[in-house]
């Protein structure tokens, strides 16, 4: 059986690729609120030009500066809990929304125009386990990240603290 992982593209390392997904997630997140996710809500990059994965709006505080910033994230669904995967393109450390969820659990996510309340928590290994293969379902290059970096990605649970509510308004 031969390795059909791609090589991890070095412009991975650019300095520059930062401050270009900075400001691509800015107009992708303006876009998707404006929108209620008509525009923005469903990712067509890499194996989701084929399979469109659907996309959220997760808040997070930041831990040190407290200031709240909102970043586009792919999701499945499980039962009542939305999952997203902090896999940062397989780089070798966990994305700022992440580690800023782990500090701060309890936030919100926009999915179209509803908003929920959410708490986070990272899958123990045995959810992790179940809900990695639905994730490499919905997107391929889950796979594919994971094999680019020695770190174990995250899988992060995001259950429901209150009712959703429409058209934007939070609980």
């Amino acid at each position: 059986m031969t390795n059909r992982t791609p090589p991890r593209p070095r412009q991975l390392d650019s300095p520059v690729l930062p401050t270009i997904f900075k400001h691509v997630g800015r107009c992708q997140v303006w876009l998707y609120r404006r929108t209620g996710g008509r525009v923005g809500g469903k990712w067509r990059i890499g194996a989701g030009f084929r399979k469109p994965v659907p996309t959220l709006l997760l808040e997070h505080r930041g831990r040190r500066s407290a200031t709240l910033y909102t970043t586009p994230l792919l999701y499945i669904e499980d039962g009542d809990d939305v999952i997203v995967v902090a896999s940062q393109g397989g780089l070798p450390k966990h994305p700022q929304w992440y580690r800023n969820l782990c500090a701060d659990p309890d936030t919100r996510i926009q999915i179209g125009s509803r908003i929920r309340e959410v708490t986070a928590e990272t899958a123990d290994p045995a959810r992790r386990a179940r809900l990695w293969p639905l994730l490499v379902d919905a997107y391929a290059d889950f796979d594919t990240y994971q094999a680019w970096t020695e770190r174990e990605i995250p899988v992060v649970v995001l259950r429901p603290r209150s009712p959703e509510r429409p058209g934007g308004a939070a609980a």
